[in-house]
């Protein structure tokens, strides 16, 4: 396991500092606010690991066992539908789509929104070789997928609704409804002329019946963005994508095929008739919901490139601002402008030489001196653009 164990190098910078009684700053923070201090920059034991971790173990899996007793229950509201009008015209015929073959189960969504994540995951470490950049990667996207689904299962239990193949798995016989048992319960023909029914009246597969009852929002859905989009997120802050240099094409590429993936998985459900687009949206919106909240929970941000790719610690609050004391600063994949070689993994400060201190690397962030750039002026005189004899487009 020495693999997920990277040991700092000379270039890396100094260690954190240490105190005179050889305690480190991040574990004094630490025992001050009552947590029990680790570095991450070593592999813990399995126990140290499992002291850390065990209530997130448990969390997921409360929450798991939530989700699929709501998932196998029946549907809360008795909805009612319209069949046919009296001469025979089908109401709602986006509810009368033939029943067809799921191009995507749910399971094989699922599987593909946790596995390939990982997977990626897994890879990345080639270069950053960090265990707990593995850890909180895999954790954030057991949040997302798990909250996610919680989440999504509630909805459709309580809301719910139609899915566009209702009525040929329902296979309704409005005859029912003149059953003595079943009018006395109310429901027999009701609403405006007497054209509206609740699933009393089918006949078909009751599991199949209840899958039909229970359409937004998709699952399919909620699973692909929620481990989708999450890597997505991962791959921008690991390849530094939206970051202070110009990157190379296929790292854009890489960081969009996730969400082409997610999109598609999502889309075959409206081919395949198991879901109406809205369905498809709701789903996409709760996965990616929880995706950015779960990775934030776990990294230090989503979108400043400065933080966005190193892990957050459980024991200590991450040095915003400040190079003291920070660890994994350096666990990026790419070593573009010097990402993932420096220390604090900062490759616009004073070590660059970029400015003479701070953040002040482009003149926006504090501290040093910006870079001088010319500026593109008129002197105003004929119109000509020129400054000091020097023509406009030497001015850059």
């Amino acid at each position: 396991m020495g693999f997920f164990n990277r040991q700092p190098r000379a270039a890396d910078g100094p260690a954190p500092p240490v105190a005179a009684n050889g305690t480190t700053r991040n574990e004094k923070r630490a025992r001050r606010h009552g947590f029990e201090p680790y570095t991450m920059t070593t592999r813990p034991t399995f126990g140290q690991w499992l002291k850390y971790t065990w209530l997130d173990i448990l969390t997921m899996a409360a929450l798991g066992a939530i989700g699929l007793g709501v998932y196998y229950a029946h549907p809360a509201p008795s909805r009612s539908f319209a069949v046919q009008f009296s001469d025979g015209e089908v109401v709602y015929p986006q509810f009368a789509y033939p029943m067809r073959k799921e191009i995507i189960p749910i399971w094989l969504a699922a599987f593909l929104a946790s596995i390939i994540p990982i997977f990626i995951i897994l890879c990345m470490q080639i270069r950053i070789r960090s265990f707990w950049d593995v850890n909180n990667g895999v954790l954030g996207l057991l949040y997302s997928l798990i909250t996610a689904a919680v989440f999504q299962v509630f909805i459709k239990w309580l809301i719910g609704g139609l899915r566009p193949h209702f009525l040929t798995v329902c296979k309704p016989d409005i005859t029912r409804a003149t059953n003595t048992q079943i009018a006395e319960k109310g429901y027999s023909a009701q609403g405006f002329a007497e054209i509206y029914y609740t699933k009393d009246i089918c006949t078909g597969d009751p599991n199949e019946i209840d899958d039909s009852l229970e359409s937004m929002p998709s699952g399919h859905s909620t699973a692909a963005f929620a481990g989708f989009i999450f890597l997505a997120l991962y791959l921008n802050a690991k390849l530094k994508v939206f970051s202070n240099y110009h990157p190379a094409l296929w790292k854009l590429a890489a960081v969009y095929a996730p969400v082409l993936g997610a999109c598609l998985i999502a889309g075959a459900l409206t081919i395949d008739e198991f879901h109406h687009w809205y369905d498809v949206l709701a789903g996409a919106v709760i996965g990616t919901i929880m995706a950015f909240s779960a990775y934030r929970m776990v990294y230090a941000s989503i979108w400043d490139w400065r933080y966005n790719h190193i892990p957050l610690n459980r024991s200590n609050p991450f040095p915003f601002g400040s190079r003291d004391d920070m660890e994994l600063g350096g666990a990026t994949f790419t070593r573009q402008v010097g990402w993932g070689t420096s220390g604090a993994g900062f490759p616009f400060d004073d070590k660059h030489g970029y400015a003479g201190g701070g953040y002040g690397g482009y003149g926006g962030y504090g501290g040093g001196p910006a870079i001088n750039r010319k500026p593109v002026a008129s002197n105003g005189v004929g119109g000509s653009f020129h400054n000091n004899g020097v023509r406009g487009e030497q001015m850059v």
